[in-house]
């Protein structure tokens, strides 16, 4: 029992729970949701789950997590909450922001 909760909260520390608030189809948007599934893919595969909103489609959805500007990154999960703002095109601050390590950056692990 002991060790069953050990494995879930190690899961839970390795496991993102990524929002991207964009507005349409702007090349910014586009880029960013580009940018980020390369990202995932690469550093996070098959431990991430990416919620992708579109504030023309549900304004509404902008307030919870405040958001400002377009297009933003929310890291939910882990925690604290993290936000990048932009077309995410700096993969190194990208990682940086949500705190991944690149897969094989054995000094950090």
């Amino acid at each position: 029992m002991e060790n069953d909760l050990i494995t879930d909260q190690t899961n839970k520390e390795d496991y993102w729970e990524l929002r991207l608030y964009v507005a349409g189809q702007t090349t910014k948007s586009v880029a960013a949701l580009a940018n980020l599934k390369k990202y995932c893919e690469q550093h996070l595969q098959g431990r991430y789950q990416l919620e992708v909103i579109d504030l023309l489609v549900s304004p509404q959805l902008a307030e919870g997590d405040q958001i400002l500007a377009i297009p933003t990154l929310v890291r939910k999960v882990p925690v604290p909450i993290r936000k990048i703002i932009g077309d995410l095109s700096n993969e190194e601050r990208v990682l940086v922001g949500l705190d991944i390590r690149p897969i094989g950056d054995k000094a950090n692990q």
